[in-house]
């Protein structure tokens, strides 16, 4: 199919569907990096609070000239501030200089300790759904939409069994799930979760994460040669290719934010073709362990 070049929420909002990444982009270069996707075209920025960056990437709207209505700009709930969200959207808007999030992820079903040394298991991730929908409803000029980030399909189905449970007036039926996927981790169940649930997928990591190994990959190479483009502008369009999925490549390199933003259509055979990598060559670069709660119900992770 044509690859997106947007992708509508179950708000009826509209996601640009090639967003800037900024995970490890460090302060002195994710601003510029920013500012500099913004006046080459992106209108959709990705950070966390975890990420360490979110007074920069502020910067970095600022700078672009671009009017902060015009960018979907979305950051994450950190995992140590699930028993204070609030308290932690306050802080993420302050840091941004925005008065308004396009989209507010939790960033893990993982509450940690304030040091993020270990699991805090007096919290409940699920309680604090609970208060970002409460949020949600209660400051609209605040949050126009809330997700979730790295949730497999174990812990959607307890979701869904909680929001099943709620009238359809308090229902909040999350706008984003963002997860890794790239042909090496392709996650088909929880695409197919969402897909089912009118839930949009944005990908991290669609270069396979630090290295971006996939680039190297035989099937991947003579697939862009064949396209004529990029190894990694194949990997980015792989993701565009798909329905209902975004996708955030990252980079604070000029040259590389200009021509990852560069999409290639390609037929159900070329996507069939990248997503049997995983056959025979799985790997998943950001395993949940390090969270201090397991798996967190991913298959590969068990």
């Amino acid at each position: 199919m044509p690859a997106s070049k947007s992708v509508k929420l179950n708000t009826g909002a509209v996601i640009p569907t090639v967003g800037l990444g900024t995970w490890r982009s460090a302060p002195g270069q994710v601003e510029l990096a920013v500012a500099h996707a913004l006046k080459f075209g992106y209108r959709h920025i990705d950070t966390a609070a975890a990420y360490g960056n979110e007074n920069e990437v502020g910067q970095g709207l600022a700078a672009s000239g671009v009017k902060r209505e015009e960018i979907f700009l979305t950051t994450k709930l950190n995992n140590n501030d699930h028993a204070n969200p609030e308290k932690a959207l306050d802080s993420s808007l302050k840091n941004l200089g925005t008065s308004y999030l396009d989209l507010w992820l939790m960033h893990w079903p993982a509450p940690m300790t304030s040091d993020l040394s270990g699991a805090d298991k007096s919290i409940d991730w699920l309680d604090t759904w609970k208060a970002m929908e409460k949020i949600y409803a209660e400051h609209p000029e605040k949050v126009k939409a809330i997700g979730v980030s790295n949730f497999s399909v174990e812990f959607l189905n307890r979701l869904f069994e909680y929001l099943e449970s709620q009238p359809t007036k308090g229902k909040v039926v999350p706008a984003v799930n963002q997860i890794e996927l790239h042909p090496s981790c392709p996650q088909h169940d929880v695409v197919a979760f969402c897909t089912a649930h009118n839930i949009v997928l944005t990908a991290y990591s669609p270069l396979g994460s630090d290295g971006a190994p996939l680039l190297a990959n035989a099937v991947v190479k003579a697939l862009a040669e064949k396209k004529g483009v990029a190894p990694a502008n194949l990997l980015v369009s792989l993701q565009a290719n798909r329905p209902g999925v975004t996708v955030l490549p990252k980079s604070v390199s000029p040259g590389r934010i200009e021509s990852n933003f560069t999409i290639v259509d390609l037929s159900d055979e070329e996507v069939a073709e990248l997503q049997s990598i995983d056959k025979d060559h799985h790997f998943r670069a950001c395993n949940p362990s390090w969270t201090g709660w397991g798996s967190l119900g991913f298959p590969d992770c068990k």
